[in-house]
């Protein structure tokens, strides 16, 4: 893969659709998870590498500004969408990243049609936004557990200079 071609990673709703269709049809099993990732970190990483082994290919849900905006405050995101899809469409075990405006993935998971969705262990496995869409085509919701002491917010703070010792 050329320096560039992690760009390519980064497609439309209806790319993501026709793309993952033809992935299931190839027999992979397809893995969706979503989030802000505002400042990436070992965290994120350890997390979506987690969320990969759970099939053969990884799309991501990203959230867009406006959505980061009206979830997280005025203040963030920090990092802006095209730099946080290009980061992460670099990791190569994400295979592609769609954005998403809507305050959740829902239409987005409805669109894809992941086999299996991942969300981190803060959640309660029925309560994850498309545990319907998901299990009801068979497929399966799992969470993964956070990596201690790594969030974005911790990082706004340190260089805030609030780190709580």
């Amino acid at each position: 893969m050329s320096n560039q071609n992690f760009k390519s990673k980064i497609v439309s709703v209806s790319d993501a659709s026709e793309i993952v269709k033809q992935w299931q049809q190839d027999g992979e099993k397809v893995v969706f998870t979503n989030g802000c990732f505002d400042i990436v970190h070992r965290g994120h990483v350890e997390y979506l590498s987690k969320a990969a082994e759970k099939g053969n290919r990884l799309v991501l849900g990203l959230n867009t500004d406006e959505s980061v905006q009206r979830i997280k405050g005025p203040t963030r995101p920090i990092v802006d969408e095209e730099s946080r899809a290009i980061v992460l469409a670099a990791l190569e075990f994400i295979d592609m990243v769609v954005f998403f405006n809507e305050d959740t993935p829902y239409d987005l998971i409805k669109a894809v049609q992941p086999d299996v969705l991942v969300k981190g262990a803060d959640y309660n496995v029925e309560d994850i936004v498309g545990y319907d869409i998901v299990v009801g085509r068979g497929g399966k919701v799992e969470t993964i557990s956070f990596v201690d002491g790594f969030s974005t917010s911790n990082i706004i703070d340190k260089i805030a200079g609030e780190v709580k010792k």
